[in-house]
């Protein structure tokens, strides 16, 4: 006889030659192509935030320029991808006037235009990164007087960097970074550069942005109510003029059949993430393999009469909802391989992941590193019997 039993499911300069200043802007674009693209398709798909960032700041020009320090301003469009990465798009201005005794007057005016991708270290409040990017540079001198050194160039631009965001609340933070710029420009009258007309420039920036956060993240999740159980009993069948059992001789009578074991082989085991996997990770570390030997291997083997555990895996709601779905699939699978490695049958698991769904914790008003402590509860593995069969006595 088969019992089934109820369960609840759990679950980021100074000059040089041309050659060497060619050689750091290819290897900033290899860096954020190589690097930035390859991580970004390893990880799982963030629905993250869209967020808009006006920003002031400061330019110290390449010393080839013979420019005064000055400000700049800009605008940048930006969007969480991943736990790790944000991608960036921006258009920025400067102007610096010309600080050199053979001239008298005139300025050097750099606009850019690209696209950054940001490696977030945390999504705490706040938030360091690296970033690297490229895209097109439009460079223009235009010095008076010492044979008048003028000259227009349209390039490309390679920028890499280091910053950080801090929020404020959950839609207005602050961002802060230092980027060194590459690009490419232009001395008609061959003043500047010397023998050469056109030149790669490194300007550095310093730069300081508000950020407007659009759609951030949910700060609670209701736990979700298990669905009315409607219990249906069975209808009793007719009268059917049969002798009644105590008119039976006793050898005769039926004996009626057990329904089921009173109580389950073992307990429900849970577990928590931490033990078992890194943080937002679904691989078993090896104290967890020990723990999971010890609480579920042991006690299957030495009752066979379990034939069906469930294991469940539940998550945090730190980040999207879709993605820690598939996280708590995956650690789910990952105990059952574990488990089915160390010589139970295959056919006696049964892993289902329930994500955010199921929390046991809410931490209403907690933010940062206090909230990933607080929640660490929610974030766990169940394993628990599904089916059992009544022993003979």
């Amino acid at each position: 006889m088969l019992k089934r039993f109820s369960y609840s499911s759990s679950n980021f300069a100074q000059k040089g030659n041309v050659h060497m200043k060619r050689k750091l802007a290819a290897f900033a674009m290899a860096s954020l192509l190589g690097g930035a693209s390859g991580s970004l398709l390893a990880e799982e798909a963030y629905q993250g935030s869209i967020y808009l960032m006006p920003q002031i700041g400061y330019m110290h020009p390449d010393s080839d320029l013979e420019a005064d320090n000055d400000v700049s301003y800009g605008l940048r469009i930006g969007k969480s991808l991943s736990r790790h990465w944000d991608v960036q798009l921006g258009l920025s201005h400067a102007k610096a006037d010309e600080d050199d005794d053979r001239f008298t007057g005139g300025d050097y005016k750099q606009t850019l235009f690209g696209v950054d991708a940001l490696y977030m270290f945390s999504r705490d409040r706040f938030r360091p990164f690296l970033l690297a990017g490229f895209g097109g540079a439009h460079n223009r001198i235009n010095y008076d007087g010492g044979g008048n050194p003028r000259g227009s160039d349209t390039s490309w631009m390679a920028n890499v960097g280091a910053g950080f965001q801090y929020f404020f609340t959950d839609t207005i933070g602050l961002q802060a970074d230092l980027r060194h710029v590459w690009s490419r420009a232009e001395d008609k009258r061959r003043i500047l550069f010397g023998n050469d007309r056109d030149e790669i420039v490194g300007n550095t920036y310093f730069n300081l942005g508000l950020i407007i956060n659009f759609g951030a993240p949910k700060q609670t999740v209701e736990a979700v109510q298990p669905a009315p159980v409607s219990v249906v009993m069975d209808e009793i069948p007719p009268y059917d003029e049969e002798p009644l059992p105590e008119l039976l001789d006793p050898a005769e009578q039926v004996q009626p059949e057990p329904i089921g074991p009173d109580a389950p082989a073992f307990e429900k085991v849970t577990l928590q993430a931490e033990v078992l996997f890194d943080f937002d990770k679904y691989a078993l570390k090896e104290e967890g393999k020990k723990i999971l030997d010890v609480e579920v291997v042991e006690k299957m083997k030495a009752h066979p009469e379990v034939e069906l555990v469930l294991i469940t895996g539940h998550t945090d709601r730190i980040g999207d909802a879709k993605y820690n779905q598939r996280l708590s699939e995956r650690r789910a699978n990952e105990v059952k391989k574990y488990i089915a490695s160390q010589g139970i049958a295959e056919s006696r698991l049964h892993a289902v992941g329930k994500g955010e769904t199921m929390p046991v914790v809410d931490c209403k008003g907690v933010r940062g590193r206090k909230l990933i402590e607080c929640l660490q509860p929610n974030r766990r593995v169940v394993v628990e019997i599904e089916v059992q069969r009544q022993m003979a006595p």
